[in-house]
Formats: structure tokens, C-alpha cells, sequence
């Protein structure tokens, strides 16, 4: 059999292959006459909770620009195959979730369907939120449609070809994607479990601290080992930003403690670490507002994670070392300390525990560098003394 005949064979079997997927994952999802759930609240108890895990979700962060209105879409997303804008979830009836039935909802979170049957893109993190119970679903929908509707049309998306064709997500859901509840561990206690499935589901971690494959799909054999992905930054365009690994590993939570991750998803502090960047996102407008009991729930969760190590990279020359010490004491030194030890009043740790400086990939503590952490302000001060500088006028 040749060459050319047997690659031929290859592509037709590649092209059956995704004809299947489409065809089987092309469904609309889930349907039904009742109600998705018995919850045996009242509806002032519903709307308290759905409110909750809406926070919990983070949703007003990836669904509201900087000046836009509370949950009305329109924030562009960078990816390697193209900008996606996030979409209105208010209840507005022509642009927004204002139609939507209970099952629509549970739909889009659960399968990534919309209510015509097209495929929602993965940017929409419905691989976490696939896991979120169909109680908390039905409250969080019941929120979502008593905020103000706002009419609000968004920019179309522009992705290259062939990933503007949304039936073929059918393939890669067939590929990557598995629907389903979260599923109890009964190995593990009450308080676990409650932080897995904050984790793994409603605040989605792992969408942005696991890594991705060529395909846009995270890569589970690295679970929170650290992720890439574009956003802003300070000067307005986009770039590289690494979140980090947050599993027992040294260069992630190994020397932090049960408190050390309370205090930092609590106030955004440590002394290990500062916020800055995306993160003020997440802990501003989600993580300060968790339940002490729920906050607690996750760094035990967290903290039973095994480590899983980043591949180290070359060591610099002792001339590079040289260089970069040098530079250090001339403009870190001070806050920082010349140790790197770091200062409760004027900077945080550099020399341990810190997991921007001992991520492999520097891109996000280079942007802290160049255009400052823009730290998360008031409510969360007392802050450091001074604020850190901009330095892209001196590298």
C-alpha cells in the first residue's frame, strides 16, 4: 500500500470520524415539563442563593466590561484561535437570557448547547460548570433573571476558519468533553467534598491554572500545574499571563499553609504574595465575598492536591545572575529587601513561597514589572506603604 494511499485512507477515516461526532453530539440537550429541581426554598431564599453562586462563579467578571452593565457581555476574550465576546445574561428578551427556560439554562452549563441546539464555545467554561448541581442551576438562573435587563448586542466573534464553525465543536466535545454532575467522594468528608466541588466546578480554577493542548482542551494529567492565557494589561493590550501552579508542588502551595490560602482568597494577601493582574478579578468580585466556611472548604481541597512539577528549564550563566542582581538591588531591593525576604509594611516575599517568581514561564511577573501589579484597592486595605511603580519606562 503506498504512501500517499494509505495518508488518503487516514483523512477519510479522519472526516467519517468527525461526521459521527457531529451527528451524535448534535443534540439539544436536556428536555422536560417539570421543574429541573425540588428545592423547598422560598423564592426570597432561591434569589439569596442563586445571588451566592452567581458570585461564586465569577460571572460579572467575564460577562461585564469595565463601564458596561452588570452582566450584559461584550468582554472579548483572546485565544489562539480568535477573539470571542462573552454574551448578555441579563433577562432581556431580544439580546439576553430573557426567553431562556430553566432547561435552556441547564443546557448551556451542562452540555454547552444553546437553546437553538449550536455549540457554545469552551471560552465559556461549561467543562467546570457541567459539574454544578441542577438545585444550584435552578437558583442561579432564578438571580440571573431578576437583575435589570439591559438590550445589549455584541461585537460577532472573529475566529479563523475552522474554528468559526461551531458544529464542529460536536468533535471536540467528543474528544474532551464529559457532562455530569459533580460526583460525591465517599472516601472523603463533608468539608472535602464541598471544596472540590467549589473548585472544580462554580470557580472553575482549573480553566485557567491547567495547562491546554493545541485544541483549546485542558490537560488533566496536569491538573492546576499552571496555565497560559491572554489578558490586559496595564497600558490597555494584551498579553501573556501565566497562572500559576496551585498544587503541592514547591513552586506552587507546597510552604503555604491551610491560613496562607484563606487570608490570600479572603484579602488578596499573603506573605507570599500580593494579588495583581486577572486575579483582582476573581477575589474583588468572588472569592472576598465566600463564607468563611466555603473559603476554608477550598484551601482544605487544594491543599490535599499532590504535587505535580514543571519541568525546570536551563540555569543562567553566573554573568546573567550577575546582571540580573544588579538590577535587583537597584530597584527591588529596597521594598523587597536585597534577600528578597520581603517586608509586612513595604512588599511581599520574592525568595520562597512565591508563585510568580518560581513559575517556570516569567510572562506574568514580567507584566507586574513593566506595568505594575495594579493592586486591588479599597475594600481590602490597608495595602503596602506605597504602591509599586511602572518600570516600562526603565526596561
Amino acid at each position: 500500500m503506498s504512501f500517499l494511499f494509505r495518508h488518503y485512507l487516514l483523512l477519510i477515516a479522519l472526516v467519517v470520524a468527525i461526521v459521527i461526532a457531529v451527528i451524535v453530539f448534535s443534540s439539544n440537550g436536556e428536555s422536560g415539563d417539570g421543574p429541573i429541581a425540588d428545592h423547598g426554598y422560598s423564592q426570597e431564599e432561591v434569589l439569596a442563593k442563586g445571588e451566592y453562586l452567581v458570585v461564586a462563579g465569577n460571572c460579572a467578571s467575564c460577562h461585564t466590561t469595565g463601564e458596561g452593565e452588570l452582566m450584559a457581555g461584550g468582554v472579548a476574550f483572546e485565544t489562539p484561535f480568535g477573539t470571542i465576546h462573552s454574551t448578555n445574561i441579563t433577562p432581556d428578551l431580544d439580546t439576553g437570557i430573557g426567553s431562556w427556560t430553566e432547561w435552556d439554562f441547564l443546557n448551556s452549563m451542562r452540555h454547552g448547547i444553546r437553546p437553538n441546539g449550536e455549540h457554545l464555545y469552551p471560552a465559556f467554561p461549561y467543562p467546570a460548570f457541567t459539574k454544578v448541581t441542577n438545585e444550584d442551576l435552578v437558583a442561579m438562573f432564578a438571580y440571573l433573571k431578576s437583575i435589570p435587563a439591559v438590550k445589549q448586542v455584541q461585537p460577532d466573534n472573529d475566529l479563523s476558519f475552522p474554528f468559526n464553525q461551531r458544529a464542529l465543536m460536536a468533535f471536540w466535545k467528543f474528544l474532551y468533553f464529559d457532562s455530569g454532575e459533580f460526583e460525591i467522594s465517599e472516601e472523603q468528608t463533608e468539608q472535602w467534598n464541598r471544596g472540590a466541588y467549589l473548585v472544580e466546578a462554580l470557580t472553575h480554577c482549573s480553566a485557567c491554572h491547567t495547562p491546554r493542548n493545541i485544541l483549546g482542551a485542558e490537560q488533566e494529567q496536569f491538573y492546576l500545574s499552571g496555565g497560559e492565557y491572554q489578558d490586559r494589561v496595564g497600558s490597555g493590550e494584551y498579553r501573556t499571563w501565566v497562572a500559576p501552579n496551585i498544587t503541592s508542588s514547591n513552586r506552587g502551595l507546597g510552604l503555604w499553609s491551610h491560613e496562607h490560602l484563606e487570608d490570600y482568597l479572603k484579602t488578596a494577601r499573603n506573605e507570599f504574595l500580593e494579588s495583581f493582574g486577572p486575579m483582582n478579578e476573581v477575589i474583588m468580585n468572588s472569592s472576598r465575598f465566600l463564607n468563611e466556611s466555603d473559603v476554608s472548604a477550598m484551601a482544605l481541597y487544594l491543599k490535599s492536591l499532590p504535587a505535580i512539577e514543571e519541568p525546570r528549564g536551563v540555569a543562567p550563566d553566573d554573568q546573567l545572575m550577575g546582571q540580573g542582581r544588579t538590577i535587583y538591588n537597584l530597584h527591588c531591593g529596597t521594598c523587597h529587601l536585597p534577600t528578597g525576604e520581603g517586608d509586612p509594611e513595604m512588599a511581599p516575599k520574592l525568595n520562597r513561597g512565591s508563585l510568580v517568581v518560581q513559575a517556570e514561564n516569567p510572562a506574568s511577573m514580567i507584566n507586574a514589572i513593566l506595568y505594575s501589579p495594579e493592586l486591588p484597592g479599597s475594600p481590602l486595605e490597608p495595602r503596602w506603604l506605597d504602591p509599586m511603580e511602572r518600570f516600562s519606562n526603565t526596561f
